[in-house]
């Protein structure tokens, strides 16, 4: 199958390094958007910045330039830009005839739409969908197992992304519950922050687990209010994601959590990962889509309030457990 990858960084990278290293041999196209880049990580073999130490699979070929001529020749597209430059990829995209499917998780920022949303409203007529779970970008580089969701409402794409990457390190799972795939990708990195502050302020292991559980109630509450279907949670892109992100050491956003309970400022922390954490710019669009929806989310409104500067971190525990007792529900 010859499949382009839009994007270099960590996750589209690792992606290309992933199919391109598939048994069956796909011819697999890497695109950055920096001419430089491109011809650096052509010649290095590796891509330095974002995945240092990991070797390219011989086939794996990097490029820049048109990044929609290399589209008209694939057979699958993957985008691997971040959520801020989705639209404009599909933008590009948006007569391409090959199946399309996008790495980023997510809400827009200015419109507070979910990636599936944004591709509706731009180019509606794509075979779409998103690509998501419980993964890191380095073990997936590295070939350690690991388990991803093949989302989309259009079963080629499905089966598409299925062929070009299921293999012995990398099971894929195909789901038509797009909606809930991308509440779980979205909600679980504002979660990871506030999971990130608990350990920090070293409150323990059982408020980890009480954060954990509640945060994926509220993750279900609002992909319920949405659309989607309640056992999508209970999967690969709800609690596998939701307990991958807020417990692993890799994890960008449960490092901004660590960072801002030793009391760094908030750009002090971003600062210093290099990466783009998704939580801190999601959180804000999780918590007005929540609004709008009528649902509650306690532990986002936090995060939202701590990022904003308008409470501190001991602070946010105390009006989390200071709450009125309830009976245990979504």
């Amino acid at each position: 199958m010859k499949i382009v990858v839009l994007g270099a960084g960590a996750w589209g990278t690792a992606m290309a390094m992933s199919a391109a290293a598939h048994a069956v041999g796909h011819d697999v196209t890497l695109w950055a958007r920096d001419a430089q880049q491109a011809a650096g990580m052509q010649v290095a073999r590796s891509n330095q910045r974002y995945l240092p130490g990991l070797a390219f699979p011989p086939s794996l070929r990097v490029q820049a330039g048109d990044a929609r001529a290399l589209a008209d020749q694939a057979e699958l597209v993957i985008i691997g830009t971040p959520m801020a430059a989705l639209r404009g990829m599909l933008l590009l995209l948006r007569d391409c005839a090959a199946p399309i499917a996008w790495l980023c998780k997510g809400f827009e920022a200015d419109t507070g739409l979910m990636a599936h949303e944004v591709c509706a409203e731009v180019a509606p007529q794509l075979a779409s969908g998103a690509f998501s779970g419980p993964s890191f970008a380095q073990e997936v580089a590295r070939g350690q197992p690991s388990a991803l969701v093949a989302a989309s409402r259009h079963a080629r794409v499905r089966d598409a992304l299925v062929a070009a990457f299921h293999g012995p390190a990398l099971r894929v799972y195909a789901s038509e519950d797009i909606v809930g795939v991308e509440v779980g990708g979205a909600v679980k990195n504002v979660l990871a922050i506030a999971t990130g502050l608990c350990d920090g302020l070293q409150l323990g292991l059982n408020a980890r687990a009480a954060l954990i559980t509640r945060g994926l109630a509220e993750m279900t509450r609002l992909g319920l209010a949405l659309g989607a279907r309640p056992d999508t949670f209970m999967g690969l892109s709800g609690l596998g994601d939701l307990v991958l992100t807020a417990t692993g050491d890799l994890s960008r956003n449960r490092r901004v959590g660590l960072l801002l309970a030793e009391g760094k400022s908030l750009q002090q922390a971003v600062d210093s990962l290099g990466h783009v954490a998704e939580g801190v710019y999601s959180a804000r669009t999780v918590v007005q889509r929540a609004r709008a929806a009528g649902v509650e989310m306690p532990i986002a409104e936090c995060v939202l309030a701590l990022l904003d500067g308008r409470l501190r971190a001991t602070d946010a525990v105390a009006r989390l457990m200071e709450r009125e007792p309830t009976v245990e529900r979504l």
